[in-house]
């Protein structure tokens, strides 16, 4: 019976070698869609601890209950106005990090 030992693979590769490079556009669209699935979840866990449902949150900022529904399932299809409403309601802190060549700019 041969040997047969399996290698194994760190994720940072197993993105590399399926999803793209570092850099790469398909790789930035898989980080990007990766953020606004998080950034979703923390939205509808914040939305879940004040006790609000979809509706209420909704109304507090002008919206119908689907287009939180949507948010909180994917976040890319908001703006950052929508996302600061929509944390502000929830008496919720968010801070953006942003890097524009190379320079670090913080947003609180």
């Amino acid at each position: 019976m041969a040997n047969t030992e399996m290698k194994s693979y760190s994720l940072a590769e197993m993105k590399d070698k399926y999803i793209g490079k570092e850099g790469t556009t398909e790789r930035e669209a898989y980080e990007y869609e990766l953020r606004m699935d998080v950034l979703g979840r923390m939205i509808k866990t914040a939305r879940q601890e004040r006790n609000l449902t979809q509706e209420q949150l909704g109304k507090l900022i002008g919206v119908q209950k689907s287009q939180i529904s949507k948010l909180e399932s994917s976040a890319n299809s908001a703006t950052i106005d929508t996302i600061l409403k929509v944390f502000k309601a929830l008496k919720a802190d968010i801070h953006f990090n942003v890097t524009l060549e190379k320079q670090h700019i913080k947003l609180v």
